[in-house]
């Protein structure tokens, strides 16, 4: 696409193609966010526009998560209790928060050829690590 859009004339129509392509994620091996920030720029939305709203789409899907996870293992013994998980919690925001800042920073002036090659590689290794047997599914 063109990448001249912003979020300022996001549509219904792109906001359920947007969603359609973050379900994609529930095919294994398939990247979220990979897949939302793809459909943004083919959209024709600025490579900001498209991550933004990428991640502006998995703070519900994330916050789900965790709180399946919680009422999941609510009662469930196990080695860490609720002060160590609201830590961990607590620094995984903080840094998670970071990261998002630097990345929306990165890609504004950058192309994302570098998480593509990150990602063709990583695949094509662990593939060859699986044929050799040296890893197992």
């Amino acid at each position: 696409g063109r990448q001249g859009r912003t979020l300022d004339t996001l549509t219904y129509k792109h906001g359920i193609l947007y969603g359609f392509a973050q379900a994609l994620a529930l095919i294994p091996g398939v990247s979220r966010s990979g897949g939302t920030i793809t459909a943004g720029l083919l959209m024709g939305y600025t490579r900001e526009a498209a991550a933004r709203y990428s991640f502006l789409l998995a703070i519900p899907a994330v916050f789900a998560s965790g709180l399946y996870q919680l009422a999941k293992s609510f009662g469930e013994p196990g080695p860490y209790g609720l002060g160590e998980t609201a830590l961990a919690t607590l620094v995984a925001f903080g840094i998670g928060f970071l990261i998002i800042g630097w990345f929306l920073r990165y890609v504004s002036t950058r192309s994302y050829r570098l998480f593509v090659w990150y990602r063709i590689g990583l695949g094509a290794l662990l593939y060859i690590l699986l044929g050799l047997g040296l890893i197992s599914a």
